[in-house]
């Protein structure tokens, strides 16, 4: 397997779809849910960057209409029947540009302007800061340092970007922000499950904590604990790697 996920995932063979369907629909293996979520979050994407080409001048903004795509998408691999013989790709594009059509009738102009970056960003703010029996001191560091990594998570091949390009380090960055970056990636391979998914889906497919809660059933709150407690394990990688 590429340690591109989200591009070994769009490759993936139609016999192996057939199987994860199988597995979901069959044998309840929610694993499979967010396998095939990730196979079409870029279709989601893709959709969301065209309609948002279509929009009036003062509407949704496109981070709005990725996540109102997100939630197209989870409908439809819901409601898809994969007995009836329709490939899923065409099942979810309509259920995609409905989402996207009535979340964006849905925004007032007051809510077009929080947009959906700014959301994930304040989401990211609150996990790090919801964490109870902390000096103020402690706090403020983890918060920094736990916005750094995820700056850090967006702008590398650890979590791999949909607009394909290449952000890998180049001949101008220095070893050491190399290896911060190995460290990393050591450190994500090593998550916990549910904590490892978090990340891959927040940070390479920049799906909000409220679509990450529903495609793993889980509560939003819940979702940002296992943030918090990700970017925790990765902060504590990387200091010891600093010592």
């Amino acid at each position: 397997m590429t340690r591109r996920t989200g591009l070994y995932l769009v490759q993936m063979p139609p016999r192996v779809e057939a199987s994860l369907w199988r597995r979901l629909r069959f044998e309840q293996e929610v694993r499979c849910r967010e396998q095939i979520f990730s196979r079409y979050r870029t279709l989601a994407r893709t959709i969301a960057r065209r309609q948002h080409g279509r929009r009036p001048k003062h509407g949704a903004d496109l981070g709005d209409m990725e996540h109102f795509a997100y939630e197209g998408l989870l409908q439809a691999i819901d409601r898809y029947d994969p007995l009836r013989g329709i490939p899923f790709g065409a099942y979810a594009r309509r259920r995609i540009v409905g989402s996207i059509a009535d979340g964006s009738a849905r925004m007032s102009e007051s809510d077009a302007t929080f947009s959906q970056r700014r959301r994930i960003e304040t989401d990211r703010a609150r996990s790090l800061c919801d964490v109870q029996d902390r000096d103020p001191v402690a706090a403020l560091a983890a918060l920094v340092s736990g916005l750094a990594i995820g700056l850090m998570l967006e702008g590398s091949t650890l979590v791999v970007g949909a607009d394909g390009v290449d952000p890998r380090p180049n001949a101008y960055q220095s070893l050491e922000w190399r290896e911060l970056h190995m460290v990393l990636g050591r450190g994500i391979a090593e998550l916990p499950e549910r904590e490892a998914t978090i990340i891959r889906q927040h940070y390479e497919g920049g799906v909000g904590f409220v679509q990450i809660a529903d495609l793993l059933g889980l509560s939003k709150g819940r979702v940002s604990q296992l943030h918090a407690a990700a970017l925790g394990r990765l902060r504590r990688r990387l200091h010891g790697y600093r010592r």
